[in-house]
């Protein structure tokens, strides 16, 4: 995942091919509430190692800090933009720069938290049962994925995709997304190697600003695969068109905002 403060606007993200920090803090407290949900859920034990997967500016760093006092929290991720802000922001952590794809912990954790970050990976189930067998025994693994890919907010960025000029490069990148499983696939995936797991999905509703809003929260995340393929004047077409496509399916609210529904699944695992 997929914080050295930049413009905050598709060009610069575009031309930097990192990802924009001032973008994804712009909704920070919504964003950050998944990952308080997901830590309240992490059963208390003696802990000290934790890690915090996918760890971006160091919102979700900055909870476990906070949790498990005493204990040793160290942030992955792949992004020096989101590394810079993460170690301005939670000095008392460490940072590593490392693509959680092919990351494992060199010893045993006592809690791994990945927030929002492997559903990024087409081959999360099998990090997953990797990092599980990483933990010692009664660690937790907590994981927290969007599962939007069938919402209308993720439905227009692939119509967006194939409708324009860009088509040959993006369809596949489109193509290329990964679909989370059911609650019950990874339920019967993990339940021979723990002693317990607490899984659970949660439909959040964000009230944002008009049909801007919702584009500028995606352009910070899941609009960036798109974004990155595009020069400034490609990225500001795509932008337009894809937030006309919200105006068809987002009524505006008497008050003027925008409900986005963002469907979430959590699993606590207890090796």
């Amino acid at each position: 995942m997929t914080a050295v403060s930049v413009d905050d606007s598709p060009l610069t993200r575009a031309a930097t091919g990192d990802w924009n920090s001032d973008l994804y803090l712009k909704f920070e407290q919504e964003r950050t509430r998944a990952a308080r949900d997901l830590l309240a859920r992490i059963p208390f034990c003696e802990t000290r190692l934790v890690y915090d997967l996918g760890c971006g500016p160091g919102n979700s760093t900055e909870l476990l800090t906070r949790s498990f006092m005493g204990a040793e929290v160290v942030g992955v991720d792949k992004s020096d933009n989101m590394l810079a802000v993460a170690r301005e922001r939670v000095p008392s952590a460490r940072f590593i720069k490392e693509d959680i794809a092919d990351w494992a912990p060199p010893e045993h954790a006592d809690v791994i938290f990945a927030n929002a970050a492997l559903h990024f990976l087409p081959d999360h189930r099998k990090l997953m049962q990797a990092l599980l067998d990483s933990l010692r025994p009664g660690g937790r693994l907590a994981v927290q994925m969007p599962d939007n890919t069938h919402e209308f907010s993720h439905a227009a960025m692939r119509m967006v995709a194939a409708d324009g000029p860009w088509a040959n490069r993006l369809v596949p990148v489109a193509k290329s997304f990964t679909v989370i499983g059911q609650a019950d696939e990874y339920y019967d995936l993990f339940a021979p190697f723990c002693q317990h797991i607490d899984i659970w999905q949660t439909v959040y509703i964000h009230p944002l600003d008009g049909h801007q809003g919702v584009v500028d929260w995606f352009e910070g995340s899941g609009l960036r695969p798109f974004l990155d393929l595009l020069n400034a004047e490609e990225c500001a077409d795509f932008l337009s068109r894809y937030r006309d496509r919200l105006a068809q399916a987002y009524p505006r609210q008497p008050n003027g905002k925008v409900l986005l529904r963002y469907p979430r699944l959590f699993f606590v695992l207890q090796k």
